[in-house]
């Protein structure tokens, strides 16, 4: 299965060069500007003039509507299988997605860093394939450049919760623009970490989609 990857295009979807083909698009948050139904409406529009067979899309921090109004945003989600704290199984593989991250000032999918953020975590089914959160784990691609250095910023209980995952093949995520790449973890069981975050940190919707297989 070859596998498309973006994040936190921020309502700039429509300035991405090129989105390459594949089996399957994901989109792992912050896909809207201002977190408006409007702007839902839009990406959604774009997801379906896109050509993958399958098309996955979490919620990130920025997408207050997801939150706010849930049942009217799930609603508009008519060209992706929209996941928040639930699974899909699609050619075999059994796909994840969370929205939650860190709390910082008063964003949308917040949690508590401890037992808030570790129950969300626990919720993972055991034998995920492809685990899609909005932010990253502790340590992988989540470093910022703060006034008193480089900070990694990201969730110490994902990162912990990685390891119970024995199926775990692939973990894609955005919501850090400065972390944007991808890495390859672990000797006996080897894991694809993507950061696929297409906004710089100056919102510039310059970073290519990251395509892998599965």
């Amino acid at each position: 299965m070859r596998i498309v990857c973006i994040s936190d295009t921020h309502s700039k979807h429509e300035e991405i060069d090129h989105v390459p083909d594949g089996d399957l698009l994901i989109h792992a948050g912050d896909s809207l500007a201002l977190g408006s139904l409007f702007d839902l409406e839009d990406l959604d529009d774009w997801l379906g003039g896109l050509p993958h067979r399958h098309k996955i899309l979490i919620a990130g921090n920025h997408d207050t509507c997801c939150e706010d109004r849930a049942e009217k945003a799930q609603k508009l989600v008519t060209n992706a299988i929209y996941l928040e704290d639930s699974g899909v199984e699609i050619e075999g593989f059994k796909f994840w997605g969370s929205p939650w991250t860190p709390r910082f000032f008063d964003w949308a999918f917040n949690a508590n860093r401890g037992p808030q953020l570790f129950e969300k975590w626990q919720r993972i089914p055991l034998d995920t394939d492809v685990l899609i959160t909005h932010g990253p784990p502790k340590g992988i691609l989540d470093t910022v450049i703060t006034s008193d250095g480089r900070e990694q910023v990201g969730c110490n209980d994902l990162f912990s919760r990685l390891s119970e995952l024995k199926s775990l093949k692939a973990h894609i995520f955005g919501h850090i623009h400065g972390g944007y790449g991808t890495e390859v973890h672990g000797s006996d069981r080897k894991i694809r970490f993507v950061n696929a975050s297409i906004c710089t940190e100056q919102y510039e919707a310059s970073n290519h989609p990251i395509v892998f297989d599965i």
